[in-house]
């Protein structure tokens, strides 16, 4: 059995299918993630968690975004750029985790900075022991913790 461990940081998954957001999370919870999981599902809805129109600081150093690429507005890349451009998000990893293998799409996703690239496999089966796996990973993960007067 796996031993569940909570590394202090918070799943963000942007994923606009309502099926495959359930399946994710039942699944990285199946590979020991006991951590909480906030989903957004639309990219207008991501870019407004990392930054609210309030111009409020926000403290999103203990964060790992698990990204869709192909959403209904604001597409991943968009989301990926803006994150991976401004000082005060730019260490937050990305797993960028999308039904497309495209090699310019996933050489698009690494120049833009995200930190893995994973195909969503085709089949309940491969999908599910794909995520579960992934959250065997972030079991052992360790996210940068960026302290306030390195925002400045």
């Amino acid at each position: 059995m796996i031993e569940p461990y909570a590394a202090p940081f918070t799943v963000v998954m942007v994923e606009d299918d309502p099926g495959h957001a359930a399946l994710i999370r039942r699944n990285l919870q199946r590979g020991g993630v006991i951590n909480p999981i906030t989903l957004l599902s639309t990219g207008t809805q991501a870019i407004d968690y990392f930054f609210p129109e309030s111009g409020a600081p926000q403290d999103h150093a203990d964060t790992v975004l698990m990204l869709d690429l192909n959403l209904p507005d604001i597409d991943g890349f968009e989301i990926l750029r803006r994150l991976k451009g401004d000082e005060r998000t730019k260490m937050i990893p990305v797993v960028v985790l999308t039904t497309t293998d495209h090699p310019k799409d996933i050489d698009r996703c690494y120049a833009l900075g995200c930190n893995a690239f994973m195909t969503k496999p085709v089949g309940y089966e491969a999908f599910s022991e794909a995520i579960r796996k992934l959250g065997l990973t972030l079991t052992v993960v360790r996210v940068p913790h960026i302290s306030d007067d390195q925002h400045a």
